[in-house]
């Protein structure tokens, strides 16, 4: 086992190892996205170009750049979309469920195979990945089902109230939303957290939909499990937004901007998935006492 490996870590120690690993075996993991991404790249173009989008630039009218960007950037969010457009976007979103929890666990196994320094190919770990795709399907579906439940719910509720409040006063009305939404994020995102860890808990072990495996990861370690997702999410969401917002400046909502921001998002997505695979093996040394086992192995190799 490397030796960055073998010991707990600080939650700045876990982001520096997330970097570095990302940069020094990006082409293997950039190689494992396009795979098994890769497809869902070719579908939003092909969709995109079908609905009528111009491949290299299509941007709204307006007399001025600044206006154009505007114009774009409100249609491509409040503009009317199609039946077409709407059936893609459903499509796209059902093969995403399934094909980026297995592109997660190709890459959690690929670490796994650094870590314990055995040989590996990009076919290998994806191959391994989909020897397991229907405990990882289910479970990816059923945290789905859960998180949509969760966010659903709270919306209407908190709308309602909202606007009954808002009847009495708009002043209430504010008050009322911002408190609700703050208690129900932080519900949310506790529960996310603690959850979090599913996917890795079913690519090892035989424990689908792996919610209570996480649970048990994550206790006494909420804050840091939170801290390190919080962080790296951010970064993921700087990067996409100055891109996203390059890429619409320039192309508006074009095949070729389609195309160049799932690429961008291929990239985000390796950060994230190292992440999440270095936080689910600092944790299980946590509490399962691996580096114990490391110490053990490393005190009797030399009598062997």
């Amino acid at each position: 086992m490397e030796d960055h490996f073998s010991r707990p870590k600080s939650i700045g120690a876990l982001l520096d190892q997330t970097f570095r690993m990302s940069k020094n075996n990006f082409s293997t993991f950039f190689m494992i996205m396009l795979i098994v991404i890769g497809p869902i790249v070719v579908m939003n173009a092909f969709i995109s170009f079908l609905t009528g989008s111009s491949f290299f630039r299509d941007v709204a009218g307006g007399s001025s750049f600044l206006e154009q960007l505007s114009n774009t950037i409100d249609e491509s969010t409040y503009g009317t979309t199609t039946l077409a457009q709407d059936l893609g976007t459903l499509l796209v979103g059902l093969v995403t469920i399934v094909l980026y929890p297995i592109a997660y666990v190709a890459v959690i196994y690929t670490i796994e195979a650094i870590k314990n320094q055995e040989e590996y190919t990009v076919g290998s770990v994806i191959k391994k990945a989909f020897s397991r795709f229907w405990p990882i399907f289910g479970s990816s579906l059923l945290v789905s089902v859960i998180v949509f439940g969760m966010v659903f719910v709270p919306v209407l509720v908190i709308s309602m109230v909202t606007a009954v409040g808002a009847l009495i006063h708009p002043i209430i009305g504010i008050g009322m939303f911002l408190v609700l939404f703050l208690a129900v994020g932080a519900v949310v995102a506790y529960f996310l957290t603690r959850w979090g860890l599913f996917l890795p808990a079913v690519a090892f072990e035989p424990c689908a939909p792996g919610l209570g495996r996480s649970w048990n990861l994550t206790r006494k370690n909420f804050w840091r499990t939170f801290g390190i997702f919080v962080v790296i999410g951010a970064i993921t969401f700087v990067i996409s937004g100055i891109f996203d917002f390059l890429f619409t400046a320039l192309l508006g909502n074009s095949v070729l901007y389609s195309i160049l921001i799932n690429m961008i998002s291929i990239v985000t997505t390796i950060l994230l998935s190292v992440g999440y695979a270095l936080i689910y093996f600092d944790l299980k040394l946590r509490n399962d006492g691996d580096d114990l086992m490391v110490m053990i192995e490393n005190y009797e190799s030399p009598n062997e």
